[in-house]
């Protein structure tokens, strides 16, 4: 019993087939321009997939109000607005541009160029923050042994360098002395 239950189990996936997949609509045409137009209609739960492409259960229902639709006669521009009037223009991947989706058609840039002023802005400020040292003969010497190459020599002079000469040379003077 045990051993006729596991064949059985093996044997369910060559037992089960799947057909080809037929179109909804009996009319390959009809089915067509369907397609053609849920392809230009936004699925209003998946918001970025098309009506055509999507598989949640608002979007065939769509789909088949469409069909229906367009078995009546209507045209494809009157399907549209029937939509937009129980959705809004979001059912749309173009929504017309009119005040109340300004916001959708220059709010990013708009987003962008306020970035841009900001990053420009900061960037400008950090610059004049930036102090700059110069390094002394001693660090300046140190860096080039670390580095493994002999020290660039200075092409200006930096301030007081003529004070800590004579200082030193004061130096070996008491030294010798």
């Amino acid at each position: 019993m045990k051993y006729l239950s596991i064949l059985l189990m093996c044997l369910l996936p060559a037992l089960s087939h799947a057909g080809q997949a037929t179109d909804m609509a009996a009319d390959p045409v009809l089915e067509k321009r369907m397609i053609g137009l849920a392809e230009n209609l936004r699925c209003l739960v998946c918001q970025n997939e098309s009506l055509a492409s999507s598989h949640a259960d608002l979007a065939e229902d769509l789909r088949r109000e469409v069909r229906e639709q367009m078995q009546k006669g209507l045209s494809d521009q009157e399907i549209i607005d029937y939509l937009v009037s129980r959705y809004g223009d979001f059912v749309l991947y173009d929504p017309p541009v009119k005040k109340s989706t300004l916001i959708l058609w220059y709010g990013p840039f708009v987003l962008l160029l306020l970035g841009a002023g900001v990053l420009i802005y900061q960037l400008r400020k950090r610059k004049s923050q930036i102090v700059e040292t110069e390094l002394s003969d001693e660090d300046t010497q140190r860096a080039a042994e670390l580095l493994n190459e002999t020290p660039l020599p200075n092409p200006l002079p930096q301030a007081g360098e003529g004070a800590n000469e004579s200082l030193r040379e004061r130096h070996v003077e008491d030294n010798q002395a």
